[in-house]
């Protein structure tokens, strides 16, 4: 069988099944098997795709016609232009968490922070990238679940990004140790979904802990903010994500434990002490 006979029977196959993305989605699994990148496959519509070859991608376009995200089918993700191992356990990174980064560059350029304690980590995408672009910080990813955390550490090694993790319930850790974070960022990408809101169903995939965050999606930030708060020194700056529609509950949350929103950048909110701020 050859390529273009392939592609054209697999693109219906997923057409049929709802997904939006069925020739692009079809390309990348086909480009991944071969080791071709697309444009090849496309100049080349007379390869003769090996029955052995055939049957693996059987598997994995029968896998994303059920809507299983296509990053869990691969086992990899890219985010920030690099590739990060998923699985079943962890969140797909999305690109729009990559305004987080930005927002911490910007903190990063405004104060003398040099520690980073990633909360809710997952794949540790934002923990390892925070470490690969500004090396100079001491990066921590925080965890509650051990198959994050491993997730995490194998994607710290294969990236040689040299982060501490740490397994605990949002700041807990840093309750233990004494909470000396005072000259320290928290970055939280933490579960924002309202329990009640539509998701689509590739998301329907991934573990429910990692999505919703109670009826109006903030129960996480709530404890978080709370935690920081009644740290001896609490951190100088917090960056979180979550809908658009919760910032303005959020700046509010943030406010009652001595926050003030200092910018924001898509999904993305900067909150300082007061005292920094000014």
């Amino acid at each position: 069988m050859t390529i273009e006979t392939w592609l054209q029977a697999a693109v219906t196959t997923l057409q049929n099944a709802g997904i939006s993305t069925a020739r692009l989605d079809t390309l990348v699994l086909l480009a991944d098997e071969i080791g071709q990148d697309k444009s090849w496959i496309l100049a080349h519509p007379e390869y003769i795709l090996q029955i052995e070859k055939r049957k693996k991608l059987s598997t994995k376009i029968t896998q994303r016609a059920k809507h299983i995200p296509l990053a869990y089918i691969r086992g990899r993700a890219e985010f920030y232009g690099r590739d990060f191992a998923v699985n079943e356990h962890v969140l797909v990174p999305r690109p729009e968490s990559e305004s987080l980064i930005e927002l911490l560059k910007q903190a990063v350029g405004r104060g003398a922070w040099n520690t980073l304690f990633d909360v809710g980590t997952g794949t540790g995408c934002l923990a390892i990238i925070a470490k690969l672009e500004l090396p100079d910080m001491e990066v921590y990813a925080v965890d509650i679940d051990e198959n994050c955390l491993a997730v995490a550490r194998n994607n710290a090694k294969a990236l040689g990004a040299n982060i501490r993790l740490l397994r605990g319930d949002l700041l807990q850790p840093l309750q233990r140790s004494g909470g000396k974070t005072q000259d320290s960022i928290i970055l939280a990408n933490l579960p924002y979904v309202p329990t009640d809101y539509p998701i689509n169903t590739a998301a329907g995939h991934e573990p429910p802990l990692a999505l919703f965050g109670g009826r109006d999606g903030l129960d996480y930030y709530r404890t978080m903010f709370m935690q920081a708060a009644s740290l001896p020194t609490p951190p100088t700056a917090i960056i979180t994500e979550s809908l658009l529609e919760q910032h303005h509950e959020l700046d509010r949350i943030a406010g009652c434990a001595g926050y003030a929103i200092q910018t924001v950048d898509g999904l993305g909110q900067l909150f300082m002490t007061r005292q920094q701020k000014e």
